[in-house]
């Protein structure tokens, strides 16, 4: 018996796809909405500006920092960062004013290692002229004094500018530089002793 012959089959043709669109602008992101830890530690930090940047200035004229603007915009910003960690907000200005001390301190150290190792400099560098903001901030204060000061090891005229410019307890002292009470009165006595020194020498 012979096949029966079928006839072949014909598929419908396939739907035509459209060609993908190119794509849109990217949805616009919502802006952050600031928590209320956030809004505390703005409003914190605001007011502790507000308060106590001319004493931190001071503070770092005192010790010496040839950029004290610097430095306690530096601080700022360390416990603008810390300020979640502070385990007492009301210690804010404890923080800030040692860690004020403790870039001086580092800043200093670190000009005196550079210079060490500086080797004979192309020309002369040029005298470190201090900002009007400093200058007046030092206006009435004694030249001489000052001099004086700023001659002592870096222990001793922390603990006297901390001492008798800034009034602070020997406690407060204490936790600013990060030292014991006893070795703040041993600074603090070495100290009026060197400067008193210093002082009837230049007269």
């Amino acid at each position: 018996m012979r096949p029966r012959h079928r006839p072949p089959v014909t598929l419908p043709p396939a739907p035509a796809v459209p060609p993908p669109e190119p794509p849109g602008p990217p949805a616009p992101l919502a802006a952050p909405v600031a928590g209320p830890a956030d809004l505390e530690r703005e409003a914190g930090v605001a007011r502790l500006f507000e308060l106590h940047y001319s004493s931190m200035l001071r503070l770092a004229v005192l010790l010496g920092a040839d950029d004290p603007e610097n430095v306690v915009a530096e601080a700022y910003y360390q416990i603008y960062r810390r300020w979640r960690r502070l385990k007492d907000v009301a210690a804010a200005e404890a923080y800030l004013r040692s860690t004020v001390c403790n870039l001086t301190r580092m800043r200093i150290r670190h000009l005196q290692v550079a210079r060490r190792h500086e080797e004979q400099p192309a020309s002369p560098p040029e005298p470190t002229v201090a900002s009007a903001e400093s200058t007046a901030l030092l206006r009435e204060d004694q030249r001489v004094l000052i001099d004086a000061l700023q001659q002592l090891p870096a222990r001793q005229r922390e603990a006297l500018v901390l001492r008798h410019w800034l009034g602070l307890k020997e406690a407060e002292i204490a936790a600013a530089m990060g030292i014991s009470r006893g070795s703040v009165k041993t600074h603090t006595s070495r100290g009026i002793a060197a400067l008193t020194q210093a002082m009837e020498a230049r007269r």
